[in-house]
C-alpha cells in the first residue's frame, strides 16, 4: 500500500489541557514538581533503567521513592501516557513502551522538532556526505538535467541513542555545497535550510510504502532478516515551489506513528 499526502499549512495542536493549580510551583521559577517528576522517569525510561515491555513502579512506591504527592505522580504518568512511553493497565500499572517518533502528516517537521514535545535530544550520525551524479529519479524529482550533480547526505537519525530512522537525502548543488559546511550531526537539515541558507520551505509531497531493506541498512538500524522498514519518500519545495530537497527516509515500524486528519470533504 503506497499512502501520499502533501504538507503545506500546519494543523493546530492539541494543548494540554492542565489543573490551574497544577501550572506554578510555589517556589518562583521552578518546574512544577509533576513535570520534574515525569523528567526524572523519562530518563529512567530512556537510560534502560525500565526497559520497553517492563512496568514502572506502583503509585505508592513512586510516592515513597521520591517524596511527592499521589496527585503529583498521577499527573507526572498522565504526560509520560500523552507522550506515549507507557500505558495505563488497571491492576498492573503502567506498561514501559517502545519510543517512538510521532509524525503528524499534516505539518513538515524534522526529526528535532518532531522529538522536541518529548523532551527527547536528537543528533544524527553521518554516513556520508557528498556530491554525486544525480540518480535519474533523483534528477526528474528536483527538475535537473540528467547526469546533473547533486549533494548526497546519508545519516542515522538518533534519540535518546536509539538509532530511529536511516535518511538518505539529495540537494541541488547550490544549497547542499553549503549544506556540507554546516553542522549536520546536531541540527535538522530544515533548521539549517532556513536559519543558516535563508530559504524558506514551503510544502513537501509526500509517498510511504514498505520495504526490504538492504544488508547494511540492518546493520546501521539492528534489524532481523525478516524485518521490513517504512520508506517515506519526500520532496520539500521553497517558497517558489522550486523543489529542493528529495529524500528517503527508512523507519523502523515499531520506532515511528503516523497521524493525519482528513477532511470528509
Amino acid at each position: 500500500m503506497r499512502v501520499l499526502a502533501r504538507l503545506e499549512d500546519p494543523l493546530p495542536l492539541p494543548m494540554l489541557a492542565e489543573p490551574l493549580h497544577c501550572l506554578e510551583d510555589p517556589a518562583e521559577g521552578r518546574m512544577p514538581k509533576y513535570k520534574a517528576l515525569r523528567d526524572e522517569l523519562m530518563r529512567d525510561i530512556l537510560s534502560g533503567a525500565y526497559p520497553p515491555g517492563s512496568y514502572l513502579p506502583s503509585e505508592n512506591k513512586l510516592v515513597e521513592k521520591y517524596g511527592v504527592s499521589r496527585v503529583t505522580v498521577r499527573l507526572a504518568l498522565d504526560l509520560l501516557r500523552d507522550a506515549e512511553l507507557v500505558d495505563g493497565h488497571r491492576g498492573k500499572g503502567h506498561l514501559v513502551r517502545n519510543l517512538k517518533a510521532i509524525q503528524d502528516l499534516g505539518r513538515l517537521q524534522g526529526f528535532g522538532e518532531i522529538m522536541a514535545p518529548l523532551g527527547v535530544g536528537t543528533r544524527s550520525q553521518v554516513l556520508s556526505a557528498g556530491e554525486v551524479e544525480a540518480p535519474s529519479e533523483v534528477a526528474q524529482a528536483l527538475r535537473l538535467e540528467r547526469g546533473a550533480r547533486v549533494v548526497r547526505i546519508e545519516r542515522l537519525r538518533i534519540a535518546a541513542n536509539v538509532t530511529m530512522s536511516m535518511d538518505v537525502s539529495f540537494f541541488p548543488l547550490e544549497i547542499g555545497a553549503q549544506l556540507l559546511k554546516l553542522d549536520l550531526a546536531n541540527v535538522d537539515i530544515f533548521k539549517l535550510i532556513e536559519t543558516s541558507l535563508g530559504i524558506e520551505i514551503s510544502f513537501a509531497d509526500i509517498v510511504m510504502d514498505v520495504v526490504a531493506p538492504h544488508k547494511q541498512m540492518r546493520g546501521h538500524l539492528a534489524l532481523g532478516p525478516d524485518e521490513r522498514l517504512i520508506r517515506i519518500e519526500r520532496l520539500s519545495h521553497d517558497m517558489n515551489c522550486r523543489p529542493i530537497d528529495f529524500e528517503y527516509l527508512y523507519a523502523r515500524p515499531e520506532s515511528h506513528r503516523f497521524k493525519l486528519r482528513v477532511p470528509r470533504w
